[in-house]
């Protein structure tokens, strides 16, 4: 994961209120989840260290999972019936169900916060769409990705500034707002962009735009497009491939175990494999703007080197 840097301003949003999920509702999950997590009696491994686990044999016999997710359209939210869905708990709702644990329960958390909060057992998995890099592959399991996604910029209308990637910010020396823990942070930093303005998600993106506060605002293709739909003052620019040293920077996205649950990534990644194959997980992410275009074979391997 990489985190904001010294040199990055970061705004952080009212505490009393957290996109998609009421902070009453937040905090009582947090501490009902943290409290089953405490009362975990399984081994846990030291830091870094692979192992089996059994935690699928404990997740079956209680017939529910917890997953982590970010409150981030299109990727994972709590919808208006106080449910998780979004292209990721949608997808894992589905392979869940074919690994034998019906009950899927959402714990949101902040970008920033998946990768300790799994770690510190507050969740089961990430599921939030969460980009495979070799920093992240350090610290948690990946399954394969279950998409592979371009970048794009939130502009003011017109894009008066001929916004095309992350190259034109720089040689202009504007500012670019992106959200915590995104990987555009790194992908504008090795393009040189000198002003990254980090904020809480794209919603906060697209008012620091309106408001001329930033430039642009950098995120995933999907993500993007829907935060802009119907806001006659914004625009999405065409999607573009991150570049990084010369190399393109895959933004491919799966799902986050625990270094002690090898058994329970690879049972989950068997089952995700098999509807990509059979082409069922292009229509569970289909509704959340996801396409052909987005679907990938890249592996976990090969985006952790």
């Amino acid at each position: 994961m990489a985190p904001p840097r010294e040199k990055h301003r970061s705004i952080q949003r009212n505490p009393e209120t957290t996109k998609g999920v009421s902070r009453r509702a937040l905090l009582a999950g947090v501490a009902a989840f943290g409290a089953l997590g405490a009362a975990g009696c399984s081994r846990v491994a030291a830091e870094g260290k692979v192992e089996g686990g059994d935690l699928l044999d404990r997740l079956r016999d209680s017939g529910s999972v917890k997953i982590g997710i970010a409150s981030e359209p299109p990727f994972g939210y709590i919808d208006d019936q106080g449910e998780p869905t979004g292209e990721a708990p949608e997808v894992a709702k589905v392979i869940f169900r074919r690994l034998g644990v019906d009950n899927v329960t959402p714990v949101p958390v902040e970008f920033s916060a998946l990768i300790p909060g799994l770690k510190a057992q507050q969740f089961d998995v990430v599921s939030a769409g969460m980009y495979i890099n070799p920093d992240r592959c350090a610290q948690v399991l990946f399954s394969d990705p279950d998409y592979l996604m371009l970048d794009s910029f939130i502009v003011p209308a017109g894009n008066p500034r001929g916004l095309r990637d992350y190259d034109d910010v720089a040689e202009q020396g504007l500012v670019l707002a992106t959200g915590q823990a995104y990987a555009q942070i790194d992908y504008a930093e090795a393009a040189g962009v000198r002003d990254v303005l980090i904020l809480p998600d794209q919603v906060a993106g697209l008012d620091a735009v309106v408001q001329g506060r930033a430039d642009a605002f950098a995120g995933t293709n999907v993500t993007v497009n829907g935060v802009v739909e119907g806001n006659d003052r914004v625009e999405a620019i065409e999607p573009f491939q991150p570049m990084v040293d010369g190399e393109p920077a895959y933004g491919a996205g799966g799902f986050a175990f625990r270094p002690s649950e090898k058994n329970f990534r690879d049972a989950f990644n068997e089952e995700l494999l098999r509807i990509r194959d059979s082409g069922e997980l292009l229509e569970i992410v289909a509704p959340f703007g996801f396409t052909e275009a987005e679907m990938t074979d890249l592996t976990a391997e090969e985006l952790c080197r």
